[in-house]
């Protein structure tokens, strides 16, 4: 079997859509989904940056998830655009390597500031005396640090190795970014040690902190039932049950997806998948916080006021 040479060839992305009228129409679905994604995480970040009252650890969190957002979406989906409308399937091999290292930034970046916007929610709700100090701005801006940085070695770590690997069965990945589970099918080696490597970042990174958000709401909606109050019971439900919606629609497909061995994995499955956590949660996410969050429509109004009383 012929070798190939790394370091002067580029990939082949097989894609999401068929090159047809139906493809188009859903790749223009999509870059509509890219496009309300960007305006719906920049507004939020705006809106938390200038209104005084979210300047609260709750929406420092927040921000920083509509920042990983906004570079989640926009790793793949514009590359798969352009490729697909300029009827081009390559990626330079370098080109594949960072997107993989934005990628996997982001995914363990996001999974981990989802445990802390938990936590958050646990100490508010459960300990709110302690609530100041447990989460103050210092314990925040770790949080929001520590995030960034261990999501960003663990995604080094699986690029070197990714760009390191010996290909010669071919250049095509069978997905529509370089995901680096769908290059092990093109590598000249035996992966078994990286799948394992695979199954333990993801259980670190993606299943250990969803069962303590499922712990932390546990524990959550626990103490709302037993609450007096019933506006503080109805608050604290919407809240919890908002960030639960976040959390369902990003960790149950890409648990499922990367804890499966790779003989019970299909690359249209997998495509389909992917598609939740790279494209529709990243829209989603905008919506589901201030449709359902008071405190953010209530900000929407106050900033568009301002800005309507502005105009001459």
């Amino acid at each position: 079997m012929e070798k190939w040479n790394q370091s002067s060839s580029d990939f082949i992305l097989l894609g999401l859509l068929p090159q047809n009228q139906t493809g188009l129409l859903l790749m223009m679905l999509i870059i509509l989904v890219f496009f309300l994604a960007l305006f719906g995480n920049s507004a939020m970040i705006h809106l938390i940056r200038v209104d005084q009252r979210l300047h609260t650890p709750m929406y420092f969190l927040l921000s920083q998830l509509s920042l990983m957002d906004l570079m989640y979406i926009s790793t793949t989906v514009p590359k798969m655009a352009f490729n697909f409308l300029s009827g081009q399937k390559n990626i330079s091999f370098l080109g594949c390597g960072v997107q993989s290292f934005f990628f996997l930034t982001m995914a363990g970046s996001e999974g981990l500031l989802l445990a802390s916007m938990a936590y958050d929610r646990f100490v508010a709700i459960c300990h709110p005396l302690h609530y100041p100090i447990r989460m103050s701005k210092i314990m925040c801006l770790k949080m929001i640090i520590g995030s960034w940085i261990l999501g960003s070695i663990n995604s080094l770590a699986h690029t070197v190795y990714a760009l390191h690997i010996p290909y010669c069965h071919s250049r095509s990945i069978n997905h529509f970014f370089c995901d680096v589970p769908a290059m092990l099918p093109l590598a000249c080696m035996d992966t078994w040690v990286y799948e394992y490597m695979v199954f333990v970042s993801t259980s670190l990174f993606l299943l250990l902190p969803f069962l303590g958000i499922t712990a932390s709401y546990g524990r959550v909606l626990f103490a709302v039932f037993h609450m007096r109050s019933k506006e503080g019971k109805k608050k604290a439900f919407t809240t919890c049950s908002t960030h639960l919606t976040v959390v369902t629609f990003y960790y149950v497909p890409f648990v499922y997806t990367y804890l499966r061995p790779r003989s019970l994995r299909s690359p249209t499955e997998d495509k389909i998948l992917a598609v939740f956590y790279t494209i529709l949660t990243p829209m989603l996410n905008p919506i589901i916080y201030s449709l359902r969050n008071k405190e953010v429509l209530g900000a929407m109004t106050r900033v568009l006021g301002t800005f309507s009383s502005m105009k001459p």
